[in-house]
């Protein structure tokens, strides 16, 4: 049985107060807490948190794999955080450039 016009209505309803509130409440919530120390606090370390979990997980999977690997990933890795401090702080040009030597360094012929 095919349901009717008025529950599809009811449904889709719901699914856009649903959709909008999920969307809308942490927007009304941070406005009040952009002046909040800690929130300003993890704006700036989060990101770097983040990164170095994601650089520890890929040392460890790549140095696991092939441990030939170790000197061109912290070559990488340096590289990483030097075009990072360098160049303000742009995390896709130093994730870029770090992803880029690493894999220069790997296929260069030995």
């Amino acid at each position: 049985m095919i349901p009717g016009t008025g529950y599809i209505v009811v449904v889709l309803a719901i699914a856009f107060v649903i959709t909008l509130g999920l969307r809308a409440i942490p927007f009304a919530i941070l406005k009040p807490l952009r002046e909040s120390r800690i929130v300003r606090a993890l704006s700036v370390w989060m990101p770097v948190g983040i990164l170095a979990i994601l650089a520890a997980s890929t040392f460890h999977s790549t140095i696991v794999e092939n441990a030939r690997y170790l000197v061109p990933a912290v070559i990488a890795a340096g590289t990483t955080i030097a075009v990072h401090l360098l160049f303000g702080r742009r995390t896709l040009l130093s994730v870029g450039l770090g992803t880029l030597t690493f894999v220069v360094l790997v296929n260069l012929p030995l």
